[in-house]
């Protein structure tokens, strides 16, 4: 299975997908850490992804999401966007919102 195989079926596979430098008990950089807060703050459900234990997956992600940086965050296999994108509607209580929509609030 090729890295945009598996970056697909790791998002058919949950409604909110979180690719980030290491884990949400052990962020591995800021922005992926204050991502985490976000969620935790909305109370959601979310499946999470360590870009640095699939290397594959970490360089074909930055293809198939036209998106260089990390976190990338993803809600019904579309692209939400970064932190700072991601602060920006948690603040507008947009984010909220969108979890909701799709079931992913604890």
């Amino acid at each position: 299975m090729s890295a945009i195989d598996r970056i697909q079926a790791q998002l058919a596979s949950h409604p909110v997908v979180l690719y980030m430098k290491g884990t949400p008990d052990f962020p591995q950089c800021g922005f992926s850490s204050r991502v985490v807060q976000v969620l935790r703050a909305c109370n959601a459900d979310y499946a999470h992804i360590n870009i640095f234990e699939d290397p594959e997956v970490r360089e074909a992600l930055k293809e198939y999401s036209h998106w260089p940086t990390y976190p990338q965050l993803y809600i019904n296999g579309e692209l939400i966007g970064g932190c700072d994108i991601v602060i920006d509607l948690f603040n507008k209580g947009e984010l909220d919102n969108m979890l909701a929509s799709v079931g992913s609030k604890l």
